[in-house]
C-alpha cells in the first residue's frame, strides 16, 4: 500500500479522454495513469478507435451537433451505397455487359456521352447555384441527396427501355453531376459549422474515414445481394425502394440535427417573427428546428442584397426618398414584387443584419397572403420609410439579445451579392 502512496507534483491530460499524474519518486518522476480510469482493453479499443476516425481533441474540437449528425450521415452513406450497387449493375447491363451482340464500341460512346454531359452540368450548376450553397446549405445537402436517388432509379430502370437507354443514363449522369456540386459544397459549408478550433481539414480527412469505413461495410453486403439480385427485377427493385426510403429519412434526420449559430435569411427571418410577436428570442436550437430545410416556392415577396443602385431607384426623386429618415449605409426599396437592398462599401456585419431585418419585415407585410388580409394603404415608400421607424427602435435590443441566446454576430451566411454602391447624402 506505501508503494501506491505519492505525492502528487503534477497532472495532465490528453483531451478528456486520458488523465495522468506525476508522483515524487526516488530521484525521478514516475508518471501513472489515473485510478479512476482503468486500463481495460474496451477501453483501449475505444481510444483507438477514436484516434482513428474522429478528429483530433474530439468531442472539444468539434460542434455539439457533430456526432448526432455523423450518425445520420453514415446510415445514409451506407443505404447509398447499396442503392449505388444495384444502380451500377443496372448500368453495367444495360451497355451490354453479358451481352455477346453488344459492342464495346458503342459501350464507350454511351458511357463517354453519360461522362461528357455530366460534366458539363457540373460547370453549370456550379454557375447558377454557387454562391446559394452556403446560406441554404441544409436545403440543398437534402436536395442533392433526393436527385442521387432519382439518378440511380433512372439508371435501374434504363435498362428496360432500350431505345432510350443512351439519353436516360446520360440524363441520370447530368443529375448525379448535380448531386457531386450541391454534396461537395455543402458538406464543406457544415464542416466549417463543425470546427471549433479551425480544425476543417482534420474533420474533413476524418470524415473521408468514416465514409470509406462505410463503403467498405456496403462493399461487403453487395458482395451477398448481386447473386440474389442478378435477372431478378422485382427483387431489385424492392430493395431499391427500401434503401431508398431509408436513405432520405436518414438525410432527412442529418440536416435536421444540424445546429448552426450563424444567421441567413431563414433563421433571422425566423427569430425577429417571434420577437416580433412577442419579444422572445430564439436560441440557435430553437430556430433551427423550424428551420424549413426543403426547397420550397416562396410565399413571401423575394429578397435581393446587395443589388445595384438602378434596382432599388431609378430617379433623384426615388433616392431622395430612399434617403429620407436614412443614415445608415444601405439602401432598401420595394420594386417588380421584390425588396431590393444596396449597400455601401464601408457597411458592417450589424449593419447587414440590419438591413436584412428590414427587407425581412417588408417581405412579410407586402407579400400577397398578409395584403389579402390587410388592404394596403399605404405606398412602398411608406412603408420603407416605416421599416426604418421600426428598427430604430427595436434593432439593438434585439442585437443585443440574439448574442446573448448564443448566436454568432461576427459573420453571417446571407447571400450578398457584390454589388456595392456610394451615394451623396444631405449631409455632404
Amino acid at each position: 500500500m506505501e508503494t501506491d502512496r505519492c505525492v502528487v507534483l503534477a497532472t495532465e491530460r490528453y483531451g478528456s479522454s486520458e488523465s495522468w499524474k506525476y508522483c515524487a519518486g526516488d530521484a525521478v518522476l514516475e508518471r501513472r495513469r489515473d485510478e479512476r480510469e482503468g486500463e481495460s482493453r474496451g477501453n483501449i479499443i475505444v481510444r483507438s478507435f477514436k484516434s482513428v476516425f474522429l478528429p483530433q481533441g474530439y468531442p472539444e474540437s468539434v460542434s455539439e451537433d457533430y456526432v448526432h449528425y455523423q450518425f445520420w450521415d453514415t446510415v445514409q452513406a451506407f443505404c447509398s451505397s447499396l442503392s449505388g450497387t444495384l444502380a451500377t449493375q443496372a448500368s453495367l447491363k444495360g451497355v451490354g455487359v453479358g451481352n455477346q451482340e453488344a459492342t464495346v464500341a458503342a459501350a464507350t460512346v454511351t458511357w463517354l456521352l453519360r461522362d461528357g454531359t455530366g460534366m458539363l452540368g457540373r460547370i453549370l450548376f456550379a454557375w447558377q447555384k454557387g454562391s446559394k450553397l452556403d446560406s441554404e446549405a441544409k436545403k440543398w445537402r437534402l436536395f442533392a441527396d433526393v436527385l442521387n436517388d432519382i439518378a440511380m432509379f433512372m439508371e435501374i430502370s434504363a435498362p428496360y427501355f432500350p431505345a432510350g437507354f443512351t439519353l436516360i443514363v446520360c440524363t441520370a449522369g447530368v443529375f448525379k453531376s448535380l448531386v457531386g456540386v450541391a454534396g461537395g459544397a455543402t458538406r464543406a459549408a457544415l464542416t466549417v459549422h463543425q470546427a471549433r478550433r479551425d480544425n476543417m481539414a482534420d474533420i474533413s480527412a476524418k470524415d473521408g474515414s468514416q465514409e470509406t469505413l462505410v463503403n467498405l461495410a456496403g462493399l461487403l453486403i453487395s458482395l451477398l445481394l448481386i447473386p440474389l439480385v442478378t435477372d431478378n427485377p422485382i427483387l431489385t427493385l424492392s430493395l431499391f425502394f427500401f434503401f431508398t426510403i431509408l436513405h432520405l429519412f436518414a438525410n432527412y434526420k442529418a440536416v435536421r440535427a444540424v445546429v448552426m449559430d450563424t444567421f441567413n435569411e431563414a433563421r433571422l427571418s425566423i427569430v425577429l417573427q417571434q420577437y416580433l410577436r412577442d419579444k422572445q428570442i430564439l436560441c440557435p436550437l430553437e430556430a433551427n428546428q423550424r428551420e424549413p430545410v426543403l426547397l420550397e416556392f416562396r410565399k413571401t415577396m423575394p429578397i435581393q442584397l446587395g443589388v445595384r443602385l438602378q434596382e432599388v431607384v431609378q430617379s433623384p426623386a426615388e433616392l431622395n426618398l430612399a434617403l429620407k429618415e436614412n443614415n445608415l449605409p444601405y439602401l432598401l426599396g420595394v420594386r417588380n414584387g421584390c425588396v431590393h437592398v444596396c449597400l455601401r462599401p464601408e457597411a458592417s456585419v450589424h449593419d447587414e443584419i440590419r438591413a436584412m431585418c428590414q427587407a425581412v419585415w417588408l417581405s412579410s407585410v407586402l407579400s400577397p397572403l398578409t395584403s389579402r388580409d390587410h388592404p394596403k394603404q399605404k405606398s412602398n415608400w411608406e412603408m420603407v420609410h416605416e421599416s426604418h421607424k421600426l428598427m430604430d427602435t427595436i434593432f439593438n435590443p434585439f442585437l443585443t439579445g440574439v448574442e446573448a441566446a448564443g448566436w454568432d454576430i461576427t459573420r453571417t451566411l446571407l447571400d450578398w451579392d457584390e454589388w456595392r454602391v456610394e451615394w451623396k447624402t444631405k449631409s455632404n
